[in-house]
Parts: structure tokens; C-alpha cells; sequence
């Protein structure tokens, strides 16, 4: 059986799970503890803003179905956080995006993101939180992280990772991570999307051998499984990961991965149960050179990363961007990616994944018009290829942001 990708509009569906309200309710302890460190921080600040922006594209879903254009606005408030104390930062966001699309695709959605960051140090010891929530739709999130043509529909994910680094000696140090991701789709059944669970952790020795060159090694292990699917999938997989990190000098910085991922995969279908077994290496290099007036990086690696088809994806992605600062109130950049996806394991209801490729080229505007006002100007154009359809799709896209960012507020005690 061979899936293609082929898009649609969902409706709610909800499915409440047990690690999903525990995780709720850690993250918003985290939010009351942040607010609680910041009222008595020695420093702290808040920085309100709210964007308006016009949207227009010519094939939102990437389908080589006859379609109409879709023109759409969204509203954007959102308040960032910090605060500071002589051994604990916390630092945050709380965002909303009120989207309405009309034309090819009519419909109204809010997206909405709480992310968290915390950090406590001792003499020797770092503890640090990263995590939240955010609800966004699958061609805002989940095509940017993975190069995949989701359906069109709304995405809520819990993140948590705590880390724990130890200095072991002047040049040395060990660091423990764990994470655990939760994601679950609207209407996700209907539309062939699974929700899904994500659990792993590292630990890692990183070694500073000189004032320019750094060496880590980890081991790393990652369980995903789905939560809804009518057929389970389960997939553990353990591995290695060596870095090397060189700065050729004060502007030019370069580092090389790699390492081998184990994968252990099980199935139920139709009252079977189909084990596999494979090994996938994952790999990279990047660089960056900063200019006086601008900033080039380019990358290129391979990633496993879990996808709301039930499965694993290999994601091979080629990335080049550029910025420069025409003045001191307009810059420009340009972004252009190249996706190669594949599936690395079963489907969770069965059958196999047709190979992906998609191109994504951005160029951007932005124009600090005052203090407080920001205007921004972005094209997009995205190709897409598959070998489910007989000839490449394309997309174009036009953005116009204009945001206002009152005064921000700070206090030191």
C-alpha cells in the first residue's frame, strides 16, 4: 500500500491523555514559579509588541488539485518575559497568533505559544528547563521542522527537557538531558494523522581540548510511539553522537557531526505483529562567517525526526542564509532550503511513505520605521515533488507584517 499526501481541513477532536495533564500541570507550575522569581528578581523586564499581517498565497496546500488562491490576515499580540538573579534567569513568552484565511481555503484558527526557559547555577552545576506549549497548524510547524506536506490542521504540542551539567574539571564537563514531547492533532484520524508521544534523554562529556576547538561525545536514546492509532507503532532507538566544533577565528566558526541511530520498530496490523530492525546513520557540517554588515550560514545534514503520520521520518536538508544590514533601520535576508524526506519505519496503520522533496526560497524586508514600529516584507516560494504526483508543484506567498512595540518595561532592584 503506498500513501500519498493529499490535504484537508479538520475539525476538533479531543482525546485527553494522563501525561499530557501531568505535563500541563508541571509547565504551568514553571509559569507561576517564573512569575514568582521575576517579582523578586534583582532585574527583570517585559517587552509587549502586536503584529498585523496581510496574507496572500496562490497554493497554500501544495496540491496539484485545481484550487483557488487564498488571502487570509492574522493578529498577533504576544509579551516576552525575563527575569534575573545572581544564580537563576528565567525567560519566556506568551504569544497569540488570530488567523483567518479566505478564498481557496476559508477558515479561522488561533495559534498560541508559551514557551519557557530556566536556568540555575551553583559552583559547579547547571540545572536548565526548556519546554511549553504551542498550538499551531502543520503547514506552519511540522513543514518547517521536517520538509513534510502535512493535511492542513491544528497541532498542539508539550515539550519538556530538563538538562543537567556538571563541571568536571577546568576543560571538561558531563551533561544529562531528558525529553519528552507530546503531540496530538485535530481531527487527525480523518485526515490519516496520528497522534503521538516522543520520549528520550542523552548524556554526553564535552572537552574544550584548546581555545578553538571542542569535542563532545553522547549517547542518546529516543522511544516514539502513537496514542490514537488503530494500528500501534512502537520504535526505540538508541545511539552515539560525536561532535567537533573549530572557530578559525573570531568571525568563522565550523562544526562536524555524525553517529548511528539503532532502530527497533513494532507493529500491529491487522492482528499481526511485524517487527523490524535497522541501523540509519545521522550526519552534518555548518558554517558561519559574520561580516561587518552581514551574517552567511550554510548547513547541511540528516535528521530522524517523528512525524504526524505515525512514523519516523529521515529528513535530508541542505540550508543556505544570508543577512545583511543595508542601514541602521533596514536589513535583508535570504533563505533558501532543500528537503529530501523519506520514511524510516512502518507506517503505523501499515503500508510505506512515497518519497518527498521540497524547496523552500525567502527572501525578507525588514524596516525599523521608529522606536516602536516595525514593518516587514517576505516572498516565499515553496516546490514540491513527490513520487506520488507526475510533475512538481509550486507555491508563491506574500507577507506584510507591520508591528508596534510599546515601551519595554525593566527594573532593577
Amino acid at each position: 500500500m503506498n500513501y500519498s499526501l493529499n490535504n484537508g481541513i479538520g475539525r476538533s477532536e479531543k482525546r485527553p491523555y494522563n501525561a499530557r495533564i501531568v505535563l500541563s500541570g508541571f509547565v504551568c507550575l514553571l509559569f507561576l514559579m517564573a512569575t514568582h522569581v521575576i517579582g523578586f528578581a534583582a532585574e527583570w523586564s517585559l517587552l509587549p509588541s502586536i503584529g498585523m499581517k496581510g496574507y496572500y498565497n496562490d497554493n497554500l496546500l501544495l496540491t496539484p488539485s485545481p484550487h483557488d488562491p487564498t488571502y487570509g490576515y492574522w493578529i498577533s499580540p504576544a509579551a516576552e518575559f525575563a527575569g534575573k538573579t545572581e544564580r537563576l534567569e528565567v525567560s519566556g513568552k506568551a504569544a497569540l497568533d488570530f488567523v483567518n484565511y479566505y478564498g481557496g481555503e476559508t477558515s479561522e484558527f488561533t495559534n498560541i505559544f508559551l514557551p519557557i526557559q530556566m536556568r540555575y547555577r551553583t559552583e559547579k552545576d547547571e540545572w536548565g528547563f526548556a519546554g511549553g506549549f504551542s498550538r499551531d497548524n502543520t503547514l506552519m510547524g511540522e513543514l518547517q521542522a521536517t520538509g513534510l506536506v502535512l493535511r492542513f490542521t491544528q497541532r498542539n504540542m508539550w515539550n519538556a527537557s530538563p538538562t543537567w551539567t556538571r563541571t568536571l574539571t577546568e576543560n571538561m564537563t558531563f551533561q544529562g538531558t531528558f525529553q519528552f514531547t507530546d503531540t496530538t492533532y485535530e481531527d487527525g484520524l480523518l485526515l490519516n494523522l496520528v497522534n503521538y508521544q516522543v520520549w528520550g534523554g542523552s548524556a554526553s562529556i564535552a572537552y574544550q581540548y584548546s581555545e578553538r576547538d571542542k569535542i563532545q561525545l553522547a549517547a542518546t536514546y529516543t522511544n516514539f510511539h502513537t496514542t490514537n492509532a488503530p494500528s500501534e507503532l512502537r520504535v526505540s532507538m538508541p545511539g552515539a553522537l560525536a561532535t567537533v566544533s573549530h572557530q578559525f577565528s573570531e568571525s568563522v566558526e565550523a562544526s562536524v557531526y555524525g553517529g548511528p541511530r539503532f532502530l527497533t520498530s513494532s507493529s500491529l496490523v491487522a492482528d499481526t505483529k511485524l517487527m523490524g530492525r535497522d541501523v540509519v546513520w545521522v550526519y552534518g557540517t555548518s558554517l558561519s562567517k559574520r561580516f561587518e554588515k552581514a551574517v552567511l550560514q550554510a548547513s547541511v545534514g540528516r535528521e530522524i525526526m517523528p512525524s504526524g503520520f505515525g512514523l519516523l521520518l529521515q529528513t535530508d536538508r541542505a540550508r543556505l542564509t544570508v543577512s545583511y544590514n543595508f542601514s541602521e533601520t533596514i536589513a535583508g535576508s535570504f533563505d533558501i532550503s532543500g528537503y529530501r524526506i523519506s520514511g524510516v519505519s512502518p507506517l503505523a496503520n501499515g503500508g510505506t511513505l512515497s518519497d518527498n522533496r521540497l524547496l523552500y526560497f525567502t527572501p525578507q524586508v525588514d524596516w525599523k520605521l521608529s522606536e516602536w514600529w516595525k514593518m516587514e516584507l517576505a516572498y516565499s516560494l515553496r516546490v514540491r515533488d513527490s513520487d506520488s504526483i507526475s510533475e512538481p508543484v509550486f507555491s508563491n506567498g506574500l507577507t506584510l507584517m507591520l508591528t508596534y512595540y510599546p515601551p519595554k518595561l525593566a527594573i532593577s532592584n
